[in-house]
């Protein structure tokens, strides 16, 4: 009963959050763990489902051309390099006060994707594309190892700002999820925590649900109906946050 409730919850939440090109996995393990799963098989799991759904809607993206490689690898180096800066940092500074900041930043984005309507430009210039995504890496990079959360949430926003088209920037950043969910998975699974049979039932589900939810957002949805669901969803993780500091 408790992998069958495990595999429901994952394809409903990966369905809604590749529509995003956010990934699951933040949702994903505090829900297993109020099933009973062990936190570190939790982590591991999720982290790992990540990878395997955003690698399945990268592979529909990259045939539809949504992805931007040329902004979408700056931002991997760039993030990686910035992301222990910010975990050097944190450890000089309250945790409880940043993440109070950080909430306030996804009320912030969250408003913005439901309400703003910046400028779409469609950017074809290698240079401007290079440096957006040096900039929006840099950002993410940091502010990620300074929260110890992950840059999906952050680099969605922040490309639509710059004026990417919704569907552009949540496939982008769907590409950039899949290696920092896996190295995330990688330094878990040394630990040898990892239910196999979770695991495979939650994979088909992840997969599953990554495949509707990439139909969708490519598909049924407008760019503007893209740009709400990502707000709504920057709307759940503030929720989330906030709920975790007052509880």
């Amino acid at each position: 009963m408790t992998y069958l409730l495990a595999s429901l919850i994952t394809f409903f939440f990966t369905t809604v959050l590749t529509i995003a090109g956010v990934g699951a996995a933040f949702i994903l393990i505090p829900v297993f763990v109020a099933l009973g799963i062990p936190l570190l098989t939790a982590m591991s799991t999720a982290l790992l489902l990540n990878s395997f759904a955003m690698a399945v809607a990268s592979f529909y993206n990259a045939r539809a051309g949504l992805i931007v490689y040329r902004t979408a690898l700056p931002i991997l180096i760039i993030a990686s390099l910035l992301s222990p800066l910010g975990a050097i940092t944190a450890e000089h500074l309250s945790r409880t006060f940043l993440l109070w900041l950080f909430i306030g930043f996804l009320l912030f984005a969250g408003s913005m994707m439901l309400w703003y309507k910046p400028k779409k430009r469609e950017i074809s210039d290698s240079k401007k594309l290079i440096s957006y995504g040096a900039g929006v890496g840099g950002f993410a990079g940091f502010i990620g190892g300074l929260l110890g959360v992950g840059g999906g949430n952050l680099i969605v926003p922040a490309l639509v700002w710059l004026g990417f088209d919704p569907k552009k920037a949540s496939a982008t950043t769907s590409f950039i999820v899949i290696f920092s969910s896996f190295a995330g998975f990688l330094g878990h699974i040394s630990l040898g925590n990892i239910d196999h049979n979770l695991l495979i039932v939650c994979a088909i589900a992840s997969v599953a649900g990554a495949v509707l939810g990439n139909y969708l957002m490519r598909k049924k949805l407008s760019a503007p109906q893209v740009k709400k669901v990502i707000g709504i969803v920057l709307y759940i993780i503030a929720a989330k946050m906030i709920w975790d500091l007052i509880k």
